[in-house]
């Protein structure tokens, strides 16, 4: 199945990399400066590409649908194995380059690189479980002798577009089930972190998959265009901000799934389930872990009233205590956000808030492109940290009288993604799956809970489409109907 790999590499980035077109790597340039996030020197340079880089990736995407459609259950099954063995080969690497391009501290920087191997593992054994239908036609006299079967085919060529805070394990939702489905595909990575995306693609290269089965391409968002309009793309994934919509109406007949964030609610009931040592635990987790750019991040919490004042205790000592700075140190939990553009933008949203009178439970001073874990109080409804998403270290903590009243305060949102709910009463726990306006409701736990093998995706201004592998190789599948007659 694999042509021959190369030699395990040192641990650290290289000094430039590639884009791959047609499963060919290409050193067209190094014009793409990748910065360490904590040190904010260049630490690597990355090939990227142009319109005509991208129209010659979609060419050879389309022309490899027969192929890849014809390439059978078992070799794709190989080809998603043998990158998962190179994932765990090359595991320090990729958690490295984590570390380094998005300023993911270290710890939860193994944790995407598990994830990218448990997606791509979930895919392998969805490879050769084709699914298929019976339908009895034989309803009436007219139809007697009638029998139909339904079987899925690939939808053809895929474009994708995925974000800087998972730049693995959101790339690995969209090529692993598009290499289990049979779908060639052209991949546009985040500028700001395409170095995860490049070593997949490295590794992709390793295979016998048909030529033209794969290009990941960094490239500006104006060459990108075509990944949007190009009427041979049978499907276009987007993971990132509201522009998504945008992309939505330019993209013609093609079918589109988009996730586009959200600001995770979570709430405390009067009888949380837990000890709320427990609670908050997994509160100071969803809220802060990856510096809070993360879609399903905890960002409001909504605290019965018999049991806020103990919580919000609680939450200041823990989120005290965390650590700020240097992702590559084991300790830290907060690292910096992407850049100094979105630093400011967090900073300003909280500046914002306290001056219209919220306060300031927990928090400190920005270093940098750190923003320490801060957690606010009485922030105003119309505040941006309560309406948009803040995509950093930042929560807001409010009382409810109800369990109802805290169903409302979720739901008063543009957007539904996920939302958590800690509460012993099963009928709450009942009542907040039928009520909220989300993708998922998560009962026991944050919104920040994800397995690789669930349906995860929004309503609202969150998206449409669900990913999760299973669902993921429904959107890049569709169904062919066989009818047949018996003679007889």
């Amino acid at each position: 199945m694999a042509k021959k790999t190369t030699a395990r590499k040192t641990a650290g980035l290289a000094r430039s990399y590639p884009y791959y077109l047609a499963n060919a790597a290409v050193a067209a340039n190094t014009d793409l400066e990748v910065r360490d996030k904590y040190s904010g020197k260049v630490a690597t340079r990355v090939a990227m590409g142009d319109a005509a880089a991208i129209r010659k990736a979609i060419v050879a995407a389309h022309k490899a649908r027969g192929p890849m459609a014809d390439f059978p259950p078992d070799k794709r099954r190989d080809v998603l194995e043998h990158c998962v063995r190179r994932f765990e080969e090359r595991f320090d690497e990729l958690a490295l380059a984590l570390c380094i391009e998005a300023g993911k501290p270290i710890k939860d920087a193994r944790g995407e690189v598990t994830r990218l191997i448990d997606t791509f593992r979930i895919a392998a054994g969805e490879a050769t479980r084709t699914e298929g239908e019976y339908v009895e036609l034989q309803i009436s006299e007219r139809t007697r002798g009638y029998r139909g079967l339904v079987k899925r085919v690939p939808i053809g060529a895929c474009s994708f577009i995925t974000p800087f805070n998972f730049p693995l394990n959101l790339v690995a939702h969209k090529v692993a089930p598009a290499i289990a489905a049979g779908c060639p595909f052209v991949l546009k990575p985040a500028a700001k972190t395409p170095v995860g995306a490049l070593i997949i693609g490295e590794i992709l290269a390793e295979t016998d998959l048909p030529k033209g089965a794969f290009s990941v391409i960094p490239c500006s968002n104006e060459d990108a265009a075509a990944l949007t309009e190009d009427e041979r793309i049978a499907l276009l994934s987007f993971t990132g901000g509201l522009v998504g919509w945008d992309l939505k109406a330019r993209a013609g007949k093609k079918k589109v799934v988009l996730e586009l964030g959200g600001n995770a609610a979570c709430i405390v009931d009067e009888d949380p389930g837990l000890p709320l040592d427990k609670v908050v635990e997994r509160l100071v987790f969803g809220a802060y872990y990856q510096s809070g750019q993360s879609c399903i991040g905890v960002q409001r919490i909504y605290a019965h009233r018999t049991v806020h004042e103990a919580l919000r205790r609680k939450l200041k000592k823990a989120i005290g205590a965390l650590r700020s700075g240097d992702p590559r140190e084991e300790t830290t939990f907060v690292g910096p956000v992407i850049d100094s553009d979105a630093a400011d933008r967090i900073e300003s949203w909280i500046d914002a808030a306290r001056k219209a009178g919220a306060k300031v439970i927990a928090g400190g001073k920005r270093e940098g492109n750190i923003i320490p874990a801060t957690l606010l109080e009485k922030v105003p409804r119309d505040a941006d940290l309560e309406r948009k998403e803040v995509f950093g270290p930042v929560a807001l903590l409010e009382p409810v009288d109800s369990f109802d009243e805290a169903i409302a305060r979720v739901n008063d949102s543009d957007f539904g993604l996920q939302a958590g709910v800690f509460t012993g009463n099963l009928a709450h726990a009942m009542r907040a799956w039928d009520r909220i306006e989300a993708g998922g409701v998560v009962v026991g736990d944050v919104p920040s809970f994800r397995v690789d093998n669930m349906p995860y995706g929004g309503i609202k201004d969150s998206g449409c489409g669900r990913e999760g592998v299973k669902y993921a190789i429904r959107d890049m599948t569709e169904e062919r109907l066989l009818v047949i007659r018996d003679p007889a």
